[in-house]
């Protein structure tokens, strides 16, 4: 089955012409049609667009062209703008809105001849967990479908775990990449904040959002990277600097690598069966010839409080622009201001109300300097702490989630246990660096229910600013060395 396949296995079949890119994509169209209707990871999908963009990569492949996507079907996160199609968030509020332009994400993937195809569902305008948010229903985890998938990225990650994308791209404003990507058995990215353009993503708290993706394996990670990278006039906080050929960091020994195994980070609460996959990850890159030390993040008790004053202040002002006069699902009323309150009411689901009722409070008056003002200035602490770490170890390896998958409902009537869901992931966005997770096993115990399904566990790779060559380096190096990426749900 081609949908099976990793990017760089079909683009040396594409290569030598042993399949066509319709035939890559039509193989997964047909997946879409076999497994979706269980997992509901797409919310739209043109089947003729993309094998039109197929038929157009062939001839591009027929003249001798040669890339690394080209031909690579990739579906996208909804919170994308794609020309010509509806960019929704999973919200009611945008309505019938089609997007009037491309994400610079999505021209670079064209660009390379990739068959950008399908809006993938999420939890609404990003916010969330576990993709029960979204305004048009939950997506499931391919490993077990009474189980989330994680969020806000849930459609992302079960679309490439259960084949229906060779990739997909998301977004990540506190662990929306990662933590899916853990419960799901895949590889997710957030790149360095700056690296990626964001012109196109639909804001959520633009001084944390990151566009990253999901793939199969490391090698695929750093080959997407190295497409979606680079600097971009458009986005105002995109760094101007080379990008490298991160693929070239693969297959290098990780031998005399440091590795910082943070103290804060190994709590108790967490999962056994988390920390027991986590220590022999851990265990195993020592064996690869890493040398892991303890270090210290002594601000992380103060990250999931920073993270919802500094998120939601953003938000709330973010959102502001839906309000059913220029574009969007529209609720009459008989004035201004009953329009904005009837729309944004009918329009915005409960956690994005609460989010931007959190973010307006921390704004006002009486209250910026003690909430909002007070987390910058620990949210600075906090980056000065990885920062710090950084001046003694090459990369820091962590558990990306406190637990597998969990049962849809069993989180969603508590938004704080929600919350701590991100504990793991949070930190990464407040310092602006790059975070990597990729499988590291399996939970398996009976008592999570009486299918016994197995559910992914994710180790998580920080690194610093700008240091994805040095994440693919040791992510690659510890996935060549265990089986667990080559695991796929039983459908």
């Amino acid at each position: 089955m081609l949908n099976q396949l990793t990017i760089s296995e079909v683009a040396a079949k594409l290569a030598n012409r042993e399949v066509s890119a319709r035939q890559v994509t039509q193989s997964c169209l047909d997946r879409i049609a076999a497994v979706d209707g269980r997992i509901h990871a797409f919310l739209s999908h043109d089947d003729a667009d993309a094998l039109a963009q197929a038929d157009a990569a062939d001839k591009r492949l027929a003249a001798g062209e040669r890339s690394p996507l080209l031909g690579v079907p990739i579906a996208l996160k909804d919170v994308l703008c794609v020309k010509g199609q509806p960019a929704n968030c999973a919200s009611k509020i945008l309505g019938k809105f089609i997007s009037p332009y491309d994400a610079t994400v999505v021209e670079k993937l064209r660009a390379a001849g990739a068959i950008v195809f399908g809006r993938l569902n999420m939890d609404e305008f990003a916010m969330g967990s576990s993709t029960e948010n979204s305004a048009f229903g939950t997506t499931l985890n391919p490993w077990d479908t009474t189980r989330i998938p994680g969020g806000s990225s849930g459609g992302s990650a079960a679309a490439v775990a259960a084949d229906e994308a060779l990739a997909t791209l998301g977004s990540d404003t506190g662990g929306s990449i990662r933590q899916p990507a853990a419960l799901c058995g895949c590889v997710g990215l957030k790149p360095t904040y700056g690296l990626v353009s964001r012109y196109g993503l639909i804001a959520f708290a633009s001084s944390l959002d990151q566009i990253g993706s999901f793939t199969k394996d490391v090698r695929d990670a750093a080959t997407m990277l190295g497409a979606i990278a680079g600097h971009d006039p458009r986005d105002s906080t995109s760094v101007p600097r080379p990008v490298p050929d991160y693929t070239a960091a693969l297959g290098k020994s990780i031998k005399g690598l440091k590795l910082g195994l943070p103290k804060e980070y190994m709590i108790g609460g967490m999962d056994a069966e988390v920390k027991a996959a986590v220590d022999a990850a851990v265990k195993k890159l020592t064996e690869l010839g890493a040398e892991v030390v303890e270090i210290s993040l002594p601000h992380t008790d103060y990250a999931v409080a920073v993270y919802y004053i500094i998120a939601t202040a953003e938000a709330s002002a973010n959102l502001a622009r839906f309000d059913g006069i220029r574009y969007g699902a529209r609720v009459d009323g008989a004035d201004p201001i009953a329009l904005y309150g009837n729309t944004r009411g009918a329009g915005f689901g409960a956690e994005v109300k609460r989010r931007i009722i959190l973010g307006t409070y921390v704004l006002s008056s009486g209250y910026y300097d003690a909430f909002y003002l007070r987390a910058q200035k620990v949210r600075t602490l906090i980056r000065q702490d990885f920062l710090k770490a950084f001046e003694q170890v090459d990369a820091i390896v962590t558990p990306t989630t406190p637990t597998p998958a969990f049962k849809v409902g069993e989180k969603s009537g508590d938004p704080l246990q929600m919350y701590l869901s991100d504990i793991f992931t949070i930190s990464c966005n407040l310092a602006g660096i790059p975070g990597l997770s990729l499988p590291c096993g399996f939970a398996t115990n009976a008592e999570r229910g009486a299918r016994n399904a197995k559910l992914p566990i994710g180790l998580q790779l920080l690194g610093k600013p700008f240091g994805e060559e040095t994440l693919f380096q040791i992510a690659h190096a510890y996935e060549q060395a265990t089986p667990w990426h080559r695991e796929k749900p039983a459908l």
